[in-house]
């Protein structure tokens, strides 16, 4: 079974108007029976999405979406959820009823998917029921989840356009040379999942390992004797940014260090941005709405990074009570423009094409945004210090 994680998937979602067929098509698609097919209207009420290996593209995150006409205020909540679907798709299908032809809801749907700039295919479903069928090219194709007719040819289609653009960057394996020794630390607690490693730093270890060189893994409380065991020092400590203060006086200053949330941030995000972003932090006053938001939807404990550690660290630096909104999976505002500035988790649960989606969303909004890892590093007084491994950004800092 191939372990990709869904954030390094290729996402194809499959759009329309009720009762178009979406769901009967993206059966057809994956020959699974994913979707629930029914006459009714509206049958799909919130986006159903399912992780597979798709020949010939590879491992993929298939979605479903609901109607894009539905009507009503659950219709509206509906809409919203799918046309928010667009922000981690990385190809488009857009299903439209052959029988009906294009319409108004459609051309709109064109529109917005043209302008995030996604990739997309226009399927014309129901072709069975047209006395014929006509041309298809490289922009539509007419199907049937019925008959199965061009099925093959769509799935041979989306992998001609659902090809993900190589990402050029790299966690750390570019920072590296062969045989260098990098120490990662992993506080167990009570919020470190049992029996196994976050995926942030899981993909760490891949990188540094992809890179020729050796990662050495320990918990804060066994850096000291780690590092002194060492015949030479290591190329870089990366550490989980929530014991970056007591981490940061173990390590010598002429070893880099880091954490696996500024390299999420690097990876996925715009690290300059969210760099730039954190001096927000300083202006903040009592009453300011601050977006705290995570791409996970994970238990929380006692002792949450986002909604328990850094409120108190802010809280602490200014000597101010801002009022703190926490979204956490795909929960995002698109209008951002109420909040003093937003605070965003690594992102390793979400596509990179999310991630920028959001950061656009600051950006264009005039809304400082930063990174978890980044805020910590600038509240702890070592932001210099930990962003001095990456060229392009550390003389943003005095």
């Amino acid at each position: 079974m191939n372990k990709t994680p869904n954030s390094e998937r290729v996402h194809i979602s499959f759009f329309g108007k009720r009762n178009a067929g979406k769901s009967s098509l993206l059966n057809a698609f994956t020959d699974q029976d994913i979707a629930i097919v029914s006459d009714v209207k509206g049958t799909t009420t919130d986006p159903v999405s399912k992780a597979m290996e798709l020949l010939p593209l590879g491992p993929v995150v298939i979605i479903d979406t609901p109607g894009i006409d539905d009507e009503g205020k659950l219709g509206e909540l509906r809409v919203r959820k799918a046309k928010q679907t667009l922000n981690k798709t990385d190809l488009a299908i857009i299903v439209i009823d052959a029988t009906a032809g294009m319409t108004e809801v459609e051309d709109d749907l064109i529109s917005l998917v043209r302008a995030k700039d996604i990739p997309y295919i226009i399927a014309y479903n129901k072709c069975d029921l047209l006395e014929s069928i006509p041309e298809s090219d490289e922009e539509k194709i007419y199907v049937s989840a019925v008959t199965k007719h061009n099925i093959h040819e769509l799935k041979e289609l989306a992998a001609k356009k659902g090809v993900l653009e190589e990402n050029k960057k790299q966690i750390v394996k570019d920072l590296l040379s062969p045989e260098d020794v990098v120490i990662l630390v992993v506080p167990i607690d009570k919020s470190a999942p049992k029996g196994r490693l976050i995926l942030p730093q899981q993909q760490t270890i891949r990188d540094i390992l992809d890179g020729a060189a050796s990662a050495l893994v320990c918990r804060e409380t066994e850096l000291v004797a780690t590092l002194s065991k060492l015949k030479n020092p290591p190329r870089m400590v990366i550490t989980d940014s929530q014991v970056f203060g007591v981490v940061s006086k173990m390590v010598p200053q002429d070893i880099p260090l880091t954490s696996f949330s500024i390299l999420m941030a690097r990876y996925k995000s715009d690290l300059k941005l969210v760099v730039d972003g954190v001096n927000a932090v300083n202006d903040l006053k009592d009453g300011d709405k601050v977006l705290i938001s995570e791409g996970c939807t994970h238990h929380r404990q006692c002792e949450d990074i986002g909604t328990v550690k850094i409120p108190n660290l802010i809280r602490k630096r200014t000597g101010q009570n801002p009022e703190f909104v926490f979204t956490s999976g795909t929960q995002f505002p698109d209008d951002v423009s109420e909040y003093k500035m937003v605070i965003h988790c690594g992102g390793c649960m979400l596509t990179e094409r999310e991630v920028l989606y959001r950061m656009r969303c600051c950006k264009d909004q005039n809304i400082p945004v930063t990174n978890y890892g980044i805020l910590i590093a600038y509240l702890n007084g070592i932001l210099k210090r930990t962003i001095m491994p990456f060229d392009d950004v550390r003389d943003l800092i005095d």
